[in-house]
């Protein structure tokens, strides 16, 4: 069958803060109401520690709950909660449904003051998407969600905004005079399908996307013997706006007489797209506006915009006058000399970094940003001097001077190996696909945590995700990657780990001990070192693993939200699904020479276990369904997961998935949760809800239930 796309755009709420993300979702909640089958529960929860008398509980009593059952420190409880005073069955309640029974702990403010490479940051792909990677829209509103639900580095293709954007390695195309929109919409479908393989081609022919391709475009023709179907970087020849917008009056007056801003001026402005696509433009000046009104809304934490630039160079350089204007005063001042090493976020709060490609002071280009065939081909070569020159010569970069010195401390640079002499500058950041991080992570796992520790990495999903699925970012942070790039729009597991993850933290979450680089300038010379030996374990002897043992209670659940698929709560069936995601074996050697003792026959990738994804199903547990209620009594069934080893709390993470258990199709996702395993809490807690796929046509909205929730006991060891 072939697979199924979502629509061209994806819903956007109204109230994106509260949307899950890694904002402010994480804030604690109150309880606003609630339903009898919980207050049965809590009638029975206080009934067992009161006295048969008073039905009260004592000073000691309230005590003795916090402390052992509870794990509570009193001078964290909410305001309203008095632990030195005789608690009734209303002031146990008053507990129950504060914000100080959640099942989250509430983020501990952090030490922001590490270089940044000691820091996750939650990271945006594509942003400008609002749906899949070949038809949705593109959006400044994108950017508006993104920035309130507290994303901390987004993503902008640029794109020249003239008719020098059409394909000029064909002579025909330039002879082409029909310009009209039918025309160019047929000349884009037609490069969509040759640049996407052919296998795809096949599994897309069933859906709504492929019948949008087979109606403009013309017939993918089979490559001749002996010819290529390789594509040249070229944007899509999509319908180029019609407004002129000069460069701002002010910043002409300064450049009066300057035969380079009449040329900038004289072109349509640069444009915000995904090339050879059949996805909607915008204008990257609305972009960088947007940009500028919602960047510090939600925190004051550094901002990072990853550019990856198509332009020519007068184009270019109306980008580089663009941002001056438009982010006055967010830009960070150019400085008198290179930085030694990376600054704190502390130090940056309020500023935007850009980051793009490097062009070396005494060099016309440097090389651009590569393909992921590209970066596979680069790691397979030789890496011999003439090798590299002729790289140059055949990868010329049209990143101007002007645009590369606003990347000071996020400056782009090809990767080639981890020892290339960029590898050493303090304020290069390396951009790899998750297939290429899993190959270098193969050859060179120890260097790869290493270069992690001390300089920036970003890691971005597969061109093949054509849908706008994600990667696995914990297997990714794993490796010490700071950012890791998700499609924000598509509610699946990976934004769900990293909801889990930012939750609350304003978008940067320092790096567990043993991951993050020293507070000096100089590290002793032993952290530089470097090795080949693919046996040795850098994170297990970087940090301390734990051993878990985890219960999980699920008493009952109140006011699930409905799936899309459901019209009314008598016929849905909901259960709990519970998932830990934790670090294994194979995973955390990096090498195929350990094999996991339950998979014998795991293969030379075991160090990405499941190709770069999670084995979710290794340790899971579900309830027993409850049927036709959206108020369901659980029956205090235990999901029980022991001796669990290798936990790392910070990296490590309990999914909570409440399911509808349909007989004759699947089990749509009615809400969900997702916690770091260093956050939850023990005893009686309240879990939260986010919705699941309760939005038009059945997409995860990912919005947070106001009054749907799980009562839940935690009984949580490490050691």
């Amino acid at each position: 069958m072939g697979e199924q796309l979502r629509g061209s755009s994806t819903h956007l709420p109204s109230d994106p803060e509260h949307q899950a993300g890694g904002g402010i979702s994480g804030e604690a909640q109150k309880v606003p109401i609630v339903h009898p089958v919980v207050l049965s529960y809590l009638q029975k929860i206080f009934d067992a520690h009161a006295h048969k008398e008073t039905k009260t509980w004592s000073k000691t009593d309230v005590a003795a709950f916090l402390s052992h059952v509870q794990g509570e420190k009193t001078a964290e409880l909410a305001p309203d909660i008095h632990p030195d005073q005789d608690w009734n069955f209303d002031a146990f309640l008053r507990y129950m449904t504060s914000e100080s029974a959640n099942a989250i702990a509430p983020h501990q403010k952090q030490d922001m003051t590490y270089p940044l490479s000691s820091y996750f940051i939650s990271s945006s792909h594509n942003t400008y998407l609002t749906g899949n990677q070949l038809s949705s829209d593109s959006s400044t509103e994108a950017y508006k969600n993104v920035l309130l639900r507290g994303c901390r580095c987004i993503e902008v293709d640029v794109w020249d905004g003239d008719d020098s954007d059409s394909d000029t390695s064909s002579s025909s195309d330039s002879d082409n005079e029909d310009d009209s929109p039918k025309a160019k919409r047929k000349y884009t479908a037609t490069k969509v399908k040759e640049k996407v393989p052919s296998s795809l081609i096949s599994r897309l022919e069933r859906t709504s996307l492929g019948k949008k391709l087979d109606k403009y475009a013309e017939k993918k023709p089979e490559p001749a013997a002996g010819t290529t179907t390789t594509g040249t970087t070229t944007p899509t020849a999509a319908p180029v706006t019609t407004t002129d917008a000069p460069v701002d009056a002010a910043l002409e007056k300064q450049s009066t007489g300057s035969s380079l801003l009449k040329k900038v001026t004289s072109l349509r402005e640069p444009r915000v797209l995904h090339g050879y696509t059949l996805t909607k433009e915008i204008t990257f000046r609305d972009v960088c506006h947007t940009v500028r009104d919602y960047a510090f809304t939600v925190t004051d934490l550094p901002l990072v915009v990853s550019l990856e630039v198509h332009c020519s160079p007068e184009q270019q350089e109306t980008m580089v006058h663009i941002m001056e204007q438009v982010w006055e005063g967010y830009l960070l001042p150019k400085p008198d000399e290179d930085a030694t090493e990376l600054p704190s976020p502390d130090s940056l709060r309020n500023k935007i970094l850009v980051k793009v490609k490097y062009t070396p002071p005494d060099k016309e280009a440097a090389s651009p940003d590569l393909s992921e065939e590209e970066q596979k081909k680069r790691l397979s070569q030789v890496k011999t001097s003439s090798s590299t020159q002729s790289a140059k010569k055949k990868h010329a970069s049209k990143v101007i001077q002007a645009l590369s010195k606003l990347g000071i401390y996020t400056r782009g640079v090809s990767f080639k190996s981890l020892t290339q002499p960029e590898a050493a500058m303090p304020t290069h950041i390396f951009s790899l696909s998750e297939s290429s991080v899993m190959e270098v992570h193969e050859k060179s796992q120890r260097d790869l945590f290493e270069h992690n520790r001390r300089y920036l990495m970003r890691t971005y999903p597969s061109g093949l995700r054509i849908t706008s699925s994600n990667l696995d970012p914990v297997v990714f942070w794993r490796k010490g990657i700071q950012i890791v790039a998700l499609n924000w729009q598509n509610w699946d597991e990976g934004m769900m780990l990293n909801e889990g993850m930012f939750a609350g933290t304003g978008g940067y979450v320092l790096k567990p001990n043993g991951y993050r680089c020293q507070k000096k300038k100089a590290l002793p010379e032993a952290t530089t070192t470097t090795t080949n030996d693919s046996n040795v374990a850098p994170q297990a002897e970087a940090v301390t693993h734990l051993t878990m043992d985890l219960t999980i209670t699920i008493l009952a659940a109140q006011s699930l939200p409905l799936p899309a698929d459901e019209k009314s709560p008598a016929t849905f069936n909901p259960y709990v699904k519970v998932e830990l995601h934790v670090e294994e074996p194979g995973e955390r050697h990096g090498t195929h020479h350990h094999t996991h003792p339950d998979h014998p026959h795991s293969s030379s990738n075991e160090g990405f276990p499941n190709d770069g994804k999670e084995k979710s199903g290794e340790y899971k547990a579900k309830t027993k369904c409850v049927k036709g209620t959206v108020d369901p009594d659980f029956k205090a069934q235990e999901l029980v997961f022991r001796g669990i080893k290798g936990v790392v709390p910070e990296l490590s993470f309990v999914r909570f998935l409440v399911r509808d258990n349909a007989s004759l199709a699947r089990d749509s996702l009615s809400s969900w949760a997702c916690v770091r395993v260093d956050r939850l809490k023990s005893g009686y807690r309240w879990l939260g809800l986010f919705e699941g796929e309760t939005g038009e046509d059945g997409e995860v909205t990912g919005e947070f239930s106001r009054e749907g929730g799980i009562l839940v006991k935690i009984e949580k060891r490490l050691y």
